[in-house]
């Protein structure tokens, strides 16, 4: 499937957000209604087809409508090494799953999941849930009509 240009063209139901890490990637899922992101699993990176099979299979599995990616923008904004290594990498997934895939901008979730968990006493997988992170951002930034967060897509 195609990378939509925004985040807000995703279908309206269940999404997975992923946080694109090297070595493992965060998985969260919405509720239908698009209100939960709850923290799912965590995928360690092994290979791409690998990779992108264990996800194909937990889109199946969730029955999701859409994937949102974490996209790492540096301190200005800005796409730099590692946002360009995330959108390749999204590039390369989206044409192997059958829902379309976005990017939305993740600064500061992995600060904000570290807070997160330190206060539930840590039973979740950072990586999930700064996953969750993303995809409660876009969640609210939806439900505002709010775009502030939104990466474009060329």
């Amino acid at each position: 499937m195609p990378i939509l240009k925004s985040a807000f063209d995703l279908p309206a139901g269940r999404l997975l957000a992923l946080d694109l890490g090297r070595v493992r990637i965060g998985v969260a899922v919405s509720d239908e209604q698009g209100i939960l992101a709850t923290p799912l699993t965590v995928v360690q990176r092994r290979s791409r087809a690998e990779d992108f099979a264990a996800l194909a299979e937990l889109v199946r599995r969730e029955r999701v409508v859409g994937v949102l990616a974490g996209l790492p923008l540096d301190s200005q904004g800005e796409v730099g090494p590692q946002a360009q290594l995330a959108r390749r990498y999204g590039g390369r997934l989206a044409v192997t799953l059958p829902v379309p895939l976005a990017f939305w901008d993740e600064s500061y979730s992995s600060v904000d999941a570290a807070e997160l968990l330190r206060q539930s006493g840590g039973r979740v997988p950072i990586d999930a849930a700064a996953a969750a992170v993303i995809l409660t951002s876009f969640l609210e930034a939806r439900r505002a009509g709010n775009p502030q967060s939104e990466i474009s897509h060329p």
